[in-house]
């Protein structure tokens, strides 16, 4: 079964947007995953928080595997890749009102969500 965090992750983008509230999220640099593409001089105590409205980002996309879009930091334009198990939480910058979400590595296999059952004499 897939995570419901990415759905959930878009329907909060989208009501912060329809509220004229800027989206941020929080991001677990800490994890091991070769997929996450951020600035890294920006990560302060394993963590990054990313403003993801749309007056921030370009071509921004939120699907089941990751959040991508690209962004301006410090002036220079850069591709952002950040895989739904990294995000922490998702708020809104005016009020805090948000979810947090379970961070941990991206190590799932095919293999690993299929249920381990035992036969019982």
């Amino acid at each position: 079964m897939s995570s419901v965090a990415p759905y959930l992750i878009r329907a909060y983008h989208e009501w912060m947007e329809d509220s004229a509230l800027t989206a941020h999220i929080l991001v677990d640099c800490s994890l091991e995953d070769d997929s996450l593409v951020v600035p890294s001089q920006y990560i302060q105590d394993g963590k990054i928080v990313l403003n993801i409205s749309t007056t921030a980002t370009e071509a921004l996309t939120i699907d089941r595997e990751q959040v991508r879009f690209k962004a301006r930091f410090g002036g220079v334009s850069q591709q952002v890749v950040v895989p739904m198990s990294t995000i922490a939480s998702i708020y809104a910058a005016e009020n805090g009102e948000g979810m947090f979400f379970e961070t941990k590595p991206n190590t799932s296999t095919e293999a690993e969500e299929k249920p381990n059952l035992t036969l019982l004499d």
